[in-house]
Parts: C-alpha cells; structure tokens; sequence
C-alpha cells in the first residue's frame, strides 16, 4: 500500500523560504509521477508542481515557477518542495500526490492515484 507523508509545514514571514518534504514508502515509484498541490481556505485544490520519479522533467504551475523547486532523493524515497520568496497567497494545505499513469505536464488536470494527508503553511505578510 502506497504511503505519503508530508512535513515541513509551518509559519513564515512574506519573503522567506520553507522546505517541505514527502515520504514515499509501499512501491517502487520508478514509473510514477509525483507532485505538489495545495488547497487555500475557501478554493479549490491547486496544482504546484510535479516531475517524473526517473528522469528530469519537472512543470510547474505559473503562480509559482522561478520561486518553488521540486526535486527528489531516490536513494531515500523521498520528494521536495523547496519554496523561497513566500507571499501571503501561498497560503494554505500543502499535499504530496503520485500517480502511475500520469506525467509531470498532466498531473495538474487529472485526479491523481496517492494523496498524503498534508501539511499546513502559513504566510505571515
């Protein structure tokens, strides 16, 4: 059974950086793309960023491109979300995903196969 775990979450200042991190554990995720999304209070689900567990591809949603980084440590199963420069509208619950079938470019409009249980932050202005 496939587990995601997030952490990292916190509270920060406009302008500062926070890492959040992703637990993989239950399969091998060598074909899986694996990815970011975030949920503001009162909106819908957004996608934030996704790559493909080999290889370098990456995509990024545009609210956040130049200012967020998704990588991932095979060695330890695990997937980052390196953000910097945080604005206040970055607010909200942040959810690791994998999906099978899916690639970084399609991860955003298709209803992904894992989901972690998420992990809050928080923009202070």
């Amino acid at each position: 059974q496939v587990q995601l775990v997030e952490s990292g979450g916190g509270l920060v200042q406009a302008g500062g950086s926070l890492r959040l991190s992703c637990a993989a554990s239950g399969r091998t995720f060598s074909s899986y793309a694996m990815g970011w999304f975030r949920q503001a209070p009162g909106k819908e689900r957004e996608f934030v960023a996704a790559l493909v567990w080999t290889g370098s591809s990456t995509y990024y949603a545009d609210s956040v491109k130049g200012r967020f980084t998704i990588s991932r440590d095979n060695a330890k199963n695990t997937l980052y979300l390196q953000m910097n420069r945080l604005e206040p509208e970055d607010t909200a619950v942040y959810y690791c995903a994998a999906d099978p079938w899916a690639t970084p470019q399609t991860m955003g409009t298709t209803k992904s196969r894992y989901w972690g249980q998420g992990t809050q932050v928080t923009v202070s202005s």
